[in-house]
Order: C-alpha cells, then sequence, then structure tokens
C-alpha cells in the first residue's frame, strides 16, 4: 500500500519537532556562550577589582598583617605599616599615613586609633599610636605641677607576654603662634612618664618617649566658642620606646634582621585619655564597641559561590589566605546539568582563573583567584528550566497538530488508499470491482467530496464492466456464428481446388487459418494475441521470390525483390510471414507515390536476415513511428478518398504481433523520399 503521503506528513511533523528542540538548544547554547564570556569578564574584573585593593596601601597593610577572621579588633595589636616610619610631630602627615594606610580601629563614639610599626626596622623599634577622640576643651598640665590629675593626660600600656611597659603622659599646652582664625585650635605636647613611678620633684620623662595632641578650634556641633558644653575632636600621635623591639633589631646580625620580629604578634597596646580629677577614662581603646580596620577576610563578599581567593607569599609553602566565596552552591537538576554541560561552547572545559603577583616593601605576594561554573551552570539550568515551558508547549502544539491531521485526514486517506487497492485488483481480476461503500468516509469537506465522487466513478465502471461482459458474450456468439458459417462453404472450396501445385489453394488455406485463428475469440486483438505460430526452418529467397512474383494477384503491383540469389535460411512460419509481409505491402502500396515502384531488399547481418520494404510517399509523422503498430493506431493519407482510405489500423498490430511470436523484430523509418519498414528473422540454426 503507498506510504508517501503518510510519510511525508509525519516527516513534516517530525522536522517541525526537531526543529522546536534544535532551536531550543541553540538559545540555550548561545545562552551559556555569554554566560561562559560574560563569567570570564567578570571575574577578571574582580580579580583586577582585588588586586587593585590589595595594591593601595590599605590593602599592603591586609597583606603586611593577616588577621584570622575570627580575632576581635581590641584589644589593639601593632601592625606592619606599608611606610618606613611616621612623621609623628607633623600632624598632617601623620593623619594622611594612618587614613591612607586604614590601619585605624573605628570606635562607636566617633573614636580611631593606629597602633603600628614601620617597615624599616632601622628607623627604630618604636611602635607609633596615631587617631582621635572627642572631648571638651583640654586642660593642659601646669609646669611643675606633680599632680597630673588636675590635666587631661594619656595613659598608655604595651605587654608581650610576662613583660610590660606603661607610660603616663600629661598634656602640656603649647602657645599657638602664626594663626589669626577665630577658632585657632589647641597644640600641646604630651611629654611621657614611666606610669607607676612616683611622681616626684626632679623626675624626668622618659626620653625616647614623643606625643603630640592637637584639637580643633571647631565645635562638633557646628558652634565656635568657648562654651564648656562644646565638643571638639582631638587628635593624639605618640612614638613608644619598646624594648622588646630594640632588642629584636640589635641581638641580631644586620644583614639577617628578622622584620617584624616574632614578638610582634603576642604584643598588646592600650591607650586610654583620661580628665582631669576622673579616673573614668574618655576614651579606652579596649572598648568592645570597634570595628576593625581592612582585612583580606573583608574580601569574600566579592567572590560568588565556588570562586576561590589564595594570596601566598612568593617562596612560601602556605597560603597567606584562602577563602571561597559563600552562597547556595546547590546542583541543577542531573538531566539539565548533563545537558548544560554537554553543550559545546568555546572554552566550556576550561577552568578559568587568573593570577598576578603585588609587591609590598616586605615580599611579593601571589594573588590568584579561581573560578567556579556550578553557580554559572545553575544560572543555566534556570533558564532551561524557564525554556523548557516554552518547548514543552510548542512540542504539544505540535503532536496536537499531528494528532488532529492523522486522525482527521491521514487515517481516511490511509482507508481510502486501501480500498482503491483493492478495487484495483478486483478490476484486474477475472470477476471485476465489487461495490465498494465509502459513506464512513464522507463529509462536507474535500475528502469527502472524493470519497462519494469515487463511490459514484467506481459504481459507474462497475455497470460498464457487466455491460461490457455482456457485449463480450455477444460478439464471441457472433464470431461463432460467423466462423461456422465461413468455415463451410471454405472446406468445399477446398475440394475444388485439391492439386497441391493450385495457386488457389493456397489462399484458401490461408483464409481457413484467418478464420481459426478469429474463431472463438471476443475480440479481433485478443485473437491475434492468442494465436498459435508453429515454427519451422523456411528457405527465405525462394519464399520472397515467389511472394513478389503473385503480389499483384494480391492488389500490389510493381513489387521488385534486390537480392544476390544467395539461400537464406530462417526459423518462422509460411502463413504468418506471408500474412505480415501482406500487410506491409498494401500499406505501402496505398501511401506510395502512384506509378513508383516498391522495393524489397533481402540482406544478412550476423544471426539475422532482414528484408527493407521502401515506398516512395509522404513520411510518418515521428509521433506515429511507434503507435502505429498499436491496435486500431493508423495514419490516414490526405490524398486518399473515404473509401480508399477506410481500415481499422490492424494490418500493422497484426504484423508486429506474429513477428514478435516468430522471434523477430518490426520497425518503421523516415528516409529521404519515403519510408521503409525493416523486419527482422533470426537464421536457423
Amino acid at each position: 500500500m503507498p506510504l508517501g503521503l503518510r510519510l511525508f506528513f509525519r516527516g513534516v511533523f517530525a522536522m517541525l519537532a526537531l526543529a522546536t528542540v534544535a532551536m531550543a538548544l541553540g538559545v540555550l547554547q548561545h545562552e551559556k556562550q555569554r554566560a561562559h564570556d560574560h563569567y570570564r569578564e567578570g571575574l577578571r574584573k574582580t580579580h583586577a577589582q582585588i588586586v587593585a585593593r590589595l595594591r593601595h596601601p590599605a590593602g599592603q597593610l591586609a597583606l603586611l598583617n593577616p588577621r584570622p577572621v575570627n580575632q576581635p579588633p581590641t584589644p589593639l595589636r601593632p601592625v606592619v605599616l606599608p611606610f618606613a616610619g611616621i612623621d609623628f610631630d607633623d600632624r598632617t602627615k601623620v593623619q594622611q599615613a594612618v587614613e591612607m594606610a586604614g590601619c585605624q580601629v573605628q570606635y562607636r563614639d566617633g573614636a580611631a586609633l593606629c597602633a603600628a610599626v614601620g617597615h624599616n626596622p632601622f628607623a627604630g623599634g618604636f611602635v607609633y599610636l596615631a587617631g582621635s577622640f572627642v572631648s571638651g576643651p583640654l586642660v593642659p598640665h601646669v609646669r611643675g605641677d606633680l599632680d597630673f590629675g588636675r590635666a587631661h593626660r594619656v595613659r598608655v600600656r604595651v605587654s608581650q607576654g610576662d613583660r610590660a611597659w606603661g607610660w603616663i603622659a600629661p598634656f602640656e599646652r603649647l602657645p599657638v603662634r602664626g594663626r589669626t582664625s577665630e577658632s585657632p585650635g589647641v597644640i600641646g605636647r604630651l611629654t611621657g612618664y614611666l606610669d607607676g613611678a612616683p611622681i616626684v620633684p626632679g623626675v624626668r620623662p622618659v626620653r625616647d618617649f614623643r606625643g603630640w595632641l592637637w584639637q580643633d578650634g571647631r565645635c562638633l556641633e557646628g558652634r565656635t566658642g568657648g562654651a564648656d558644653e562644646c565638643r571638639h575632636r582631638s587628635f593624639v600621635s605618640l612614638r613608644l620606646p619598646v624594648e622588646v623591639l630594640r632588642e629584636a633589631i640589635f641581638r641580631a646580625d644586620p644583614r639577617h634582621i628578622v622584620w617584624p620580629p616574632p614578638e610582634l604578634a603576642q604584643m598588646v597596646v592600650r591607650l586610654q585619655v583620661l580628665a582631669p580629677g576622673d579616673d573614668a577614662p574618655l576614651f579606652d581603646s579596649d572598648s568592645p564597641h570597634a570595628d576593625p580596620p581592612f582585612a583580606l577576610s573583608d574580601l569574600a563578599p566579592l567572590l560568588q559561590p565556588g570562586e576561590r581567593l589564595r594570596v601566598r607569599r612568593e617562596g612560601a609553602s602556605a597560603d597567606v589566605v584562602d577563602m571561597a566565596g559563600s552562597g547556595s552552591d546547590s546542583l541543577p537538576l542531573p538531566w539539565v546539568d548533563s545537558l548544560v554541560r554537554r553543550l559545546p561552547v568555546e572554552g566550556h572545559d576550561e577552568l578559568p582563573n587568573w593570577a598576578e603577583t603585588v609587591a609590598t616593601p616586605l615580599g611579593r605576594f601571589e594573588v590568584r583567584l579561581d573560578g567556579d561554573l556550578r553557580g554559572l551552570h545553575g544560572s543555566l539550568a534556570a533558564v532551561a528550566a524557564r525554556l523548557s515551558w516554552v518547548v514543552a508547549a510548542m512540542l504539544a502544539a505540535v503532536l496536537l497538530a499531528w494528532l488532529a491531521i492523522e486522525l482527521r485526514i491521514i487515517g481516511r486517506i490511509t482507508r481510502l488508499t486501501r480500498r482503491a487497492v483493492q478495487v484495483s485488483r478486483d478490476v484486474r481480476s477475472n470477476d471485476g470491482a465489487d461495490r465498494v461503500d465509502m459513506a464512513d468516509l464522507g463529509g462536507r469537506d474535500e475528502l469527502g467530496v472524493l470519497a462519494r465522487t469515487l463511490q459514484e466513478l467506481l459504481q459507474r465502471v462497475q455497470d460498464d464492466l457487466r455491460r461490457e461482459k455482456i457485449r463480450l458474450a455477444q460478439e464471441k456468439d457472433q464470431w461463432h456464428a460467423v466462423g461456422h458459417e465461413i468455415m463451410s462453404p471454405l472446406q468445399s472450396l477446398k475440394a475444388l481446388h485439391g492439386a497441391q501445385d493450385d495457386p488457389s489453394r493456397r489462399y484458401v488455406e490461408r483464409m481457413q487459418q484467418a478464420v481459426r485463428v478469429l474463431y472463438g475469440h471476443a475480440s479481433p486483438s485478443e485473437a491475434f494475441a492468442g494465436a498459435t505460430i508453429v515454427l519451422q526452418p523456411l528457405e527465405l529467397t525462394g519464399f520472397l521470390i515467389h511472394l513478389v512474383a503473385n503480389a499483384a494477384q494480391a492488389g500490389v503491383p510493381d513489387a521488385v525483390l534486390n537480392h544476390d540469389g544467395a539461400a537464406l535460411w530462417v526459423r518462422a512460419d509460411e502463413y504468418s510471414l506471408e500474412d505480415v509481409l501482406t500487410h506491409v505491402l498494401r500499406n505501402a502500396h496505398r501511401h506510395r507515390v502512384p506509378g513508383t515502384p516498391i522495393t524489397l531488399t533481402l540482406r544478412a547481418t550476423g544471426a539475422e536476415v532482414c528484408i527493407d520494404i521502401h515506398n516512395q510517399g509522404r513520411p510518418i509523422e515521428a509521433t506515429l513511428l511507434e503507435r502505429i503498430f498499436e491496435y486500431g493506431v493508423h495514419d490516414v493519407d490526405p490524398g486518399l478518398d473515404e473509401d480508399e482510405g477506410a481500415h481499422r489500423g490492424q494490418g500493422l498490430f497484426v504484423a508486429r504481433t506474429y513477428m514478435a511470436k516468430m522471434g523477430g523484430t518490426i520497425a518503421a523509418a523516415n528516409v529521404p523520399g519515403g519510408v521503409v519498414f525493416t523486419l527482422a528473422l533470426a537464421r536457423a540454426g
């Protein structure tokens, strides 16, 4: 049963489904490529941002002083500055240094304090304290007054293990020179004495202890003046001589000094600012309400989930810091993850990473940032999930359309095709076609109209076949009657010409053979096709000489035979071959120019013997050169009148049929001035 139309429709819908899936995969692949490129660019920018922050003095401070994440900001621990030292005598320079380095611990009351050492050990073993606090007007210490409690003072304590150092430094105001501002502020020195030692006449301050205190003349509330309630911001700068640091410098080989010394990690610094007559400090660096300065752990928010940041000093075996981005690391569904991973994009199998070196005064650090594609796959999975709904809807629409066409059209076409094939088989059978019911294929659409029309046509064909059977039966009976009536006179005529050398006997026998061929058949074409021919060796040259000699009696005058006289034997039936030549000669005579001869040329070509029959006359139309041998097809010469040209197109059909039964061929060809019929017969073995 034909499957072309069904396969075509199903193939179209299969292609639509494949195109839908391919479109979705193409979109997802494009999104994956864009996501990869965007992620790489974002990772590069993140790495550049981290490196830029670490190259800043605040970042270098974090590199030189890695702090554990859980370490509280207070009590203060000295850090190593990215500067060789601090010019503690100059307020502007001190402020710029600590603010740029970002080493200050910020307190909730607005105070800030930085405890640090310089990265250059030859600047001296000093601890620098620099910061600001808020207080009322400063009360200076009067020279010679042994009671420091009547002035503002600073108490500093440094401890390292079981060793401790302490200083008490009262504020001594210095005269302000060259200031014309309405609120010039206050400048004073902090003179350091050993804390805990008795303050007696003649006691000397610590020589290497240096300190300065500056107070702005502006009120924090935006007013100026000397009211007691006006609060000012004061800035303090101290240089503390710590023996343990000096010992680390002078006890080592100057060429192999270890700086910062290991003892610096256990050192704790405490600064208190005391008001006059009150032991409660205005500011205490050990206050728990403090925020630490910038640390490497503060880079963690820059990392996306799964990304890993590692910082390692060149030459070291351990990382200074190794952190990973926090967040949800949930993986997508396995099949989505597998699908996303299989989509080929440029660089999909390479884990993105960036590495760069940051130089500090105490060495170089390698900063490496490794990416992680799990978060990228998670975002792509979300895109795939959203896209899957669209794809599912499109596939469902394609499926529904296919089902609708399959049930509404293809199924009906399939049933119609099966019934048409069955009708074709029935028509080719002897019994003809049975009645076909197509009521279930009816409808108001085009297919229903076609089914009803086909049913009507089949009914008409069935009626025609029935009538044709009746007609054929009648014709067969007619041929029976005609044959019976002709055979008796022919038998009597044959008795009158009983001599074997009588030429008339030959024609009587041909007439009897023709009647026997047609006798008992419904149509001439069936009779000729079913005729039985017995092949025997036949000497063709003598046969043609005799045929041409008697051609005039058959109504074909002026027939000429060209031959070389050699005997040529072929396998043929004498009477059938004579019928063939007679039909061809009569056609040649009917269409030749009057008065011109018909030439028969006998020639041998290998295993065949050919007879060329040529006449001079109008050529045959090119479209009829093959069709003239079909039953009922004829070429009417317009020069003939109706009576002379009336024929049934049967002679050449008989000629080709008999030639085929004798194993030969017949063909027609136009030549200059006429037409040639070529008959070819196989040689007798």
